[in-house]
């Protein structure tokens, strides 16, 4: 069969397999109550919070300017980055494609390994948890809502807050199967279950693997927010913690990074997160005649793998680039109508109207970016939600252009 044929038969058949996606979850009953839920509680608490902190706006004006200006000059800052990770005993790495990529976590991690994994959305892009299991590693999640579609084994729905499709009545049928004891769909018996079933997890642990919110390449320090504790036990308890973190990350210093973390973390709803984690390189103590002593009681080595996986072609394009701005807040998605409808079936890897940038330039390509950019609605609301103003609409608008210019060897279906 001629290539040109094949992709175009391949490309429809996406759009059919994308629509009969769409179809199911709009007639699901799980996604319209958890979703319903979540919409409701999450615009409520987003209000509280901007109005207790009203200058996060204008801070968020300011981490436009840090994000356009560090895309500028992202090349110096990976050097510096990995400079600095060096100079903290750490070992940064840079992995262009997903191939480098792989044969960098199978010489760091090795296998047999037993790793705890934190939250990290370049993670499911990438499909690291699989690619490390079939190396003969046991895997486990750590967030919660990646634990519960690490059992269920299905794909997350949300940047944040993974299985916001899944209603506490369905948690506690598979707490239970998994856990062997009944679970009741009482979410504080179902945080309880999940702290008690990972506990030993992260004692056995071999390796902690990590991403981070943002990177300051002056200090090689890496923030990482969260709310329940689990990256930090995954980053602190384990002998060996791996990052792996884009680089559309890095911005050039540690006040820039507190701002960008600042920003993320109040459009995501929270005044201010349980925990915020600055690390930038193993542990050490110089409590014995001040002499500096790497591996106390946290992890005895620190690995860091700036990824590209396509990034560097999107920030360096005039218009595209608008879209690695994002902070993964997640606020847009919570505005979206068609989300709202079905969750996170309205994307591939990445979700809604950006994320068919995304998922055209570092994971999928056009055949996977052009149902997602053909179901936006371009009405704008995510515009209005977004820290950053990443102008989605118009971005969607230009793809479509340039996925028909290229139909004939790429989507079209003729």
């Amino acid at each position: 069969m001629p290539r040109a044929l094949e992709a175009r038969m391949n490309s429809k058949q996406e759009f059919i397999e994308y629509y009969k996606g769409l179809e199911a979850a709009l007639e699901n009953q799980n996604i319209r109550i958890a979703i319903g839920r979540s919409i409701k509680a999450f615009r409520g608490n987003f209000s509280k919070t901007m109005a207790k902190y009203p200058h996060t706006i204008k801070m968020a004006e300011e981490v436009r300017v840090i994000k356009e200006q560090s895309f500028t000059q992202w090349n110096n800052l990976l050097k510096t980055a990995m400079e600095s990770i060096t100079e903290n005993h750490g070992t940064p790495y840079f992995a262009q494609t997903e191939e480098d990529l792989s044969k960098l976590l199978k010489n760091i991690v090795g296998t047999k390994q037993v790793i705890v994994k934190a939250k990290s959305l370049l993670g499911e892009e990438v499909d690291v948890r699989k690619k490390l299991e079939a190396m003969g590693n046991t895997v486990w999640e750590t967030d919660l809502g990646e634990l519960i579609l690490q059992l269920l084994d299905e794909p997350p729905m949300h940047i944040l807050s993974p299985a916001i499709h899944i209603p506490r009545e369905k948690v506690a049928e598979v707490f239970s199967k998994a856990m062997g004891k009944k679970i009741n769909p009482d979410i504080t018996e179902e945080v309880e279950a999940a702290r008690q079933f990972l506990r030993q997890k992260f004692m056995d642990a071999d390796v902690g693997l990590s991403s981070a919110n943002v990177v300051a390449a002056d200090t090689g320090a890496l923030l990482i927010i969260e709310n329940e504790g689990n990256a930090r036990l995954t980053t602190g308890f384990p002998r060996k913690h791996v990052v792996i973190v884009g680089i559309e990350k890095l911005v050039p210093t540690l006040g820039d990074a507190f701002k960008v973390a600042e920003v993320t973390w109040r459009y995501a709803q929270y005044g201010v997160p349980a925990y915020v984690n600055m690390i930038t390189g193993p542990s050490k103590t110089g409590d014995i005649e001040k002499v500096t002593t790497y591996g106390a009681h946290g992890p005895k080595e620190l690995h860091v793998i700036f990824y590209d996986g396509g990034r560097k072609t999107m920030m360096e394009h005039p218009v595209y680039r608008e879209a690695a701005y994002c902070l993964r807040c997640g606020g847009c998605m919570y505005e979206c109508p068609v989300y709202a409808l079905v969750a996170g079936h309205f994307g591939y890897r990445y979700f809604i109207g950006y994320g068919s940038i995304w998922t055209n330039f570092v994971c999928g390509g056009p055949e996977k970016a052009a149902p997602i950019a053909y179901t936006c609605l371009r009405c704008g609301r995510c515009v209005e939600q977004c820290p950053v103003k990443i102008n989605t609409p118009s971005l969607v608008s230009e793809l479509r252009k340039d996925l028909v210019k290229n139909r004939p060897t790429q989507w079209s279906s003729k």
